[in-house]
């Protein structure tokens, strides 16, 4: 049993993605598959299905010929012993705009982007570029 789920969520799609895999299961979780969606709405996936109860299928995506990762980089911020939060007027910027930070506020789990315009603020899970 993994009790940290966004982190079990990020290590296998990196490893998955460092390997060329097109493919990965990832436990589901709520949290996971809104995680998948913002993947998925940013352009990072190429798709994603529920596959069974307890599993998520994602479809990575790679550019070129020589199939680079769409995801170069994929960081866990906020870990269970070292919660990370943030008003929405400190939220961090990933390359200067070029990636984003998912980030878990009162409304559900949202972009930079999107926490910034709302003006909400929360839990920072992860960075993507």
């Amino acid at each position: 049993m993994v009790n940290d789920i966004i982190s079990d969520t990020i290590t296998r799609i990196r490893n998955a993605s460092l390997v060329k895999s097109q493919t990965v299961f990832i436990p589901y979780t709520l949290l996971s598959e809104q995680i998948s969606q913002i993947l998925e709405k940013e352009g990072f996936i190429d798709s994603f299905q529920r596959h069974s109860k307890e599993k998520l299928l994602l479809f990575l995506k790679y550019k070129g010929t020589d199939k680079k990762p769409c995801i170069t980089n994929l960081r866990r911020i906020s870990k269970p012993g070292l919660r990370i939060y943030s008003a929405h007027k400190d939220i961090p910027r990933v390359l200067n705009g070029m990636g984003i930070v998912i980030i878990s506020t009162a409304k559900g789990v949202l972009t930079d982007r999107e926490a910034r315009l709302q003006g909400l603020g929360g839990e920072l899970l992860c960075s993507v570029w």
